[in-house]
């Protein structure tokens, strides 16, 4: 399967597979693959397959696409190695051809997993002198017919099922399953366990064992048995392998000297190959059977559904603790909201948060300020989740500490600006409105840093979206840029709404957008009095959008004069 991997930027290492024929990237959330990077366009560019090669075709984004430095004009192929650069994220496009060796990282602490991968060769004959296979695909069959055991082997597979069923650990199964199997191959010089960490991913050496000390030292796997046992499913016994055909050529069988081996497939409930048991001998005048191989394909199956019992099992912690670290946040993140409106004379509030994840971006703040004025904030960190999360909360606090240092609101703007911008957050931003209104004079006072303009309605029950002329960038964007203020009286019946795009792109089933067009119609609606304009507009904006998904954070805040 092809694939995407971020090797610059962003999240490293993280893979996207690519299934099927058509992949669109871009910001979007209804992207096949979405990339939460401000800079890239909300539909940036298309992989396709065809005939069986990619192509990549730019979307006409803003910032372009770059394949090997190279940009993407229209169209243009993209192979297996090859690195595509989108704004900021570089990603290498993995398309391996069939039949790729084996590889991948080694875990510390084992000389003979050190050695297990260190350049034995694979053949590419088909004629093979193997003596017997097994299928080892579940049938629902129950038990596997082993014909009669001495109490030895009896006594170790017993054994094998007490440790498979007395824990939950991947890391505990392996060397167990090795230390039982040979107690019941007495005959076995090593053995070892092969596995792939993920669908697709390359086999990884995870657990070994050697007889005698001397045995563990320029160790190679037989890597032609591997790859067929995996791909056939089948548990495979070489009765000589020193003199099978299909190893002829391979070094690992002349390094060790193996004269006979079984192997067989770990297979997992959905029927993919998670990995192989191999044991192996050089003892000429003490091959493995048939009967031997059958009980090391019975322990295999034993072995696959304790693995992927313990497989759920680890997920399943990891995500009971990520959903408690989450919903910890999630409370801190509301800690940090305003418990209750300001109570101004004279004055009306509304506020309205709720994230699209447990935890989100947006923010709004309430802050009292000298001379009985009060400071009204709404913001939006580019992207969702955690890390937005922890900019909003970090961005919060300096806003609260320049509002009331700084009288000038277009200075306190700045400042805060300069204060996020010194920390280099890799292409975040936040647009923000601070509106800080004097009860005394009605005078409101707006700096809009990239955000939408707000709409403000009058008693003659006309909108009108204020401070958009006099509007900035957004903040961490230019470090010491200069806002500019905006200012009105407040008359009485004005009444002020603050969003973010939360509300104006909400979507319902039919992925049509409530737009800012539908906003302000519902704000100047003449049935609404003014002190249930908020509830009216969150109504709205639920009715439209009905069960579909929300899919961006959604923050509201309306104040005015009564």
């Amino acid at each position: 399967m092809a694939s995407l991997t971020v090797v610059q930027g962003g999240e490293v290492g993280r893979k996207y597979d690519l299934e099927g024929e058509r992949w669109v990237l871009g910001r979007s959330p209804e992207c096949d693959v979405v990339l939460d990077v401000a800079a890239i366009s909300r539909r940036h560019v298309i992989l396709t397959e065809e005939n069986s090669g990619f192509f990549v075709q730019d979307l006409g984004s803003r910032n372009g696409t770059y394949i090997n430095s190279q940009r993407v004009v229209d169209r243009a192929p993209i192979r297996h190695g090859d690195k595509m650069l989108i704004c900021d994220l570089l990603f290498e496009f993995i398309n391996p051809p069939s039949g790729e060796q084996l590889s991948g990282d080694l875990p510390a602490g084992s000389s003979l997993l050190a050695s297990l991968v260190g350049g034995g060769e694979s053949d590419d004959e088909d004629t093979s002198t193997i003596m017997a296979t097994m299928d080892v695909v579940p049938t629902g069959k129950s038990g596997w017919g082993t014909s009669a055991k001495p109490e030895a082997q009896l006594e170790a597979l017993i054994e094998i099922s007490n440790n498979l069923g007395s824990t939950l650990s991947v890391k505990e199964i392996l060397p167990k399953l090795l230390d039982s199997l040979f107690k019941i191959f007495t005959q076995a010089d090593r053995g070892f366990v092969v596995m792939r960490p993920q669908p697709e991913a390359p086999l990884v050496p995870v657990a070994s064992k050697a007889r005698r000390p001397g045995d563990d030292e320029n160790l190679r796997i037989s890597r032609t048995i591997v790859e067929r046992a995996i791909q056939d499913k089948q548990a495979i016994l070489s009765a000589d392998a020193s003199s099978d055909e299909r190893f002829s050529m391979a070094q690992s069988i002349a390094d060790f000297q193996i004269r006979s081996l079984i192997c067989a497939p770990l297979i997992a409930n959905d029927g993919e190959s998670l990995g192989v048991i191999q044991i192996d001998t050089r003892n000429q005048l003490s091959r493995f059977t048939d009967q031997d191989l059958q009980v090391l394909a019975g322990v295999a199956n034993q072995a696959s559904i304790a693995m992927d019992n313990a497989r759920l099992h680890e997920e399943a912690v990891k995500q009971r603790a990520l959903q408690r670290d989450l919903e910890v946040a999630s409370q801190m993140q509301h800690a940090l909201l305003p418990a209750k409106s300001p109570e101004v004379p004279g004055y009306h509030f509304f506020s309205f948060y709720e994230s699209a994840l447990m935890v989100g971006g947006d923010y709004y703040d309430y802050v009292l300020l000298p001379e009985d004025r009060f400071a009204v904030i709404v913001g939006d960190v580019a992207g969702k989740g955690v890390s937005a999360a922890i900019l909003m909360a970090k961005l919060s606090s300096d806003v609260r500490f320049w509002l009331a240092r700084e009288t000038d609101t277009a200075k306190a703007v700045a400042e805060i600006n300069a204060s996020f911008s010194r920390h280099e957050w890799d292409d975040r931003f936040v647009t923000m409105v601070v509106a800080v209104v004097d009860p005394r004079s009605h005078t409101l006072t707006l700096v809009n840093a990239g955000h939408m303009p707000p709409m403000l309605r009058n008693a003659a029950f006309e909108v009108l979206e204020i401070g958009g002329d006099e509007a900035g960038l957004p903040i961490g964007v230019i470090d010491d840029f200069e806002f500019e203020a905006y200012q009105r009286e407040l008359e009485p019946g004005d009444f002020v709404t603050i969003f973010t795009d939360g509300f104006s792109e909400a979507m319902n089933s039919n992925r049509d957008l409530y737009s800012i067009e539908k906003l302000a119609e519902v704000i100047g609606d003449k049935s609404v009095p003014p002190l249930q304009l908020g509830e009216h507009v969150l109504g709205d904006v639920r009715r439209f959008a009905g069960d579909f998904p929300q899919s961006d954070d959604m923050c509201l805040v309306c104040f005015g004069r009564d």
